[in-house]
């Protein structure tokens, strides 16, 4: 094998070096139209990740704005129940006698937010999706790809945990304009926030902040706050990392209660005011 040259124009060999970076980006399907795309990441589960997803679709629903949730984590689905979707609500158009061209309609929540999310591919909720991650991410890009979004300005996606498959598909191929990171004030948050970050910043998007959930319980008879997960370091955390704290979410009985219910679109968003600014702002930026 003879040495390589660098010039590629007196070469027939078909290398690597001759071929361009392998394009994984997601295309919309015809007709649909999506101005800004915002991710939600956690480096680790249960922090509420898909409760500050559902909160910033309904502030910017709220606004006025036509919102979608894109909901990527396929093995721990939420969104549909915390908004009280259907299945039986999710509709295909395009079929007609050629099934290459149907496209998923996404269900429109109370409060005008469009979701979907592999949950609404099941006949029953409680069934398991027991993927290999490969195609968990293929799928994740269809639900881009092969969905009718209706002009919508802002689309959500809810992240599964960590920094696998399917955030590397979502950074690879979705227009992602920033991150919000959702942690809890435990001890491990500092390794495993930074771990999120350094991801994003692998990807070369921008964290936009954190939001810290269950920072603490504000007891109702006395006013006192109490830290249940211990003290927080957050904003130390932050500070070395170079990203901004956008909220400290209590624990709220009555939050589990609405999302337990269905009932989402009743969430109080003014907690997350912060981070609709910072969106909103980035956006602008973007379009300009």
């Amino acid at each position: 094998m003879s040495e390589c040259s660098s010039d590629c124009s007196s070469c027939s060999a078909d290398c690597s070096s001759r071929q361009g970076a392998e394009d994984f980006r997601a295309h919309l399907a015809p007709g649909s139209s999506v101005k800004h795309v915002y991710a939600v990441m956690s480096g680790k589960g249960g922090v509420g990740k898909s409760l500050v997803t559902s909160m910033l679709a309904s502030a910017f629903a709220a606004k006025g704005f036509r919102t979608a949730i894109l909901d990527a984590d396929l093995t721990g689905p939420s969104i549909p129940k915390s908004f009280g979707v259907k299945r039986e609500e999710l509709m295909v158009t395009g079929a007609e006698d050629d099934d290459e061209n149907a496209l998923l309609v996404p269900p429109v929540s109370s409060n005008g937010v469009r979701i979907i999310s592999g949950n609404l591919l099941l006949e029953h909720e409680e069934d398991p999706i027991v993927w290999r991650g490969a195609l968990i991410a293929s799928a994740v890009k269809q639900f881009y790809s092969e969905v009718f979004w209706d002009d919508i300005d802002y689309m959500f996606v809810d992240m599964p945990p960590g920094t696998g498959d399917v955030p590397l598909t979502v950074f690879q191929s979705l227009p992602v304009e920033g991150i919000i990171m959702v942690t809890s004030p435990q001890d491990l948050v500092a390794m495993i926030v930074s771990k999120a970050v350094n991801m994003a910043k692998q990807m070369d998007i921008p964290v936009l902040g954190i939001v810290e959930n269950m920072s603490y319980f504000e007891c109702p008879d006395n006013g006192k706050r109490y830290n249940i997960f211990g003290e927080s370091h957050i904003d130390e955390v932050a500070y070395a990392l170079g990203v901004k704290v956008l909220a400290k979410l209590p624990i709220d009985p009555k939050v589990a209660e609405l999302v337990d219910n269905g009932r989402a679109a009743e969430l109080d968003v003014t907690p997350l005011e912060d981070a609709v600014r910072l969106i909103t702002a980035v956006s602008a930026f973007k379009k300009d």
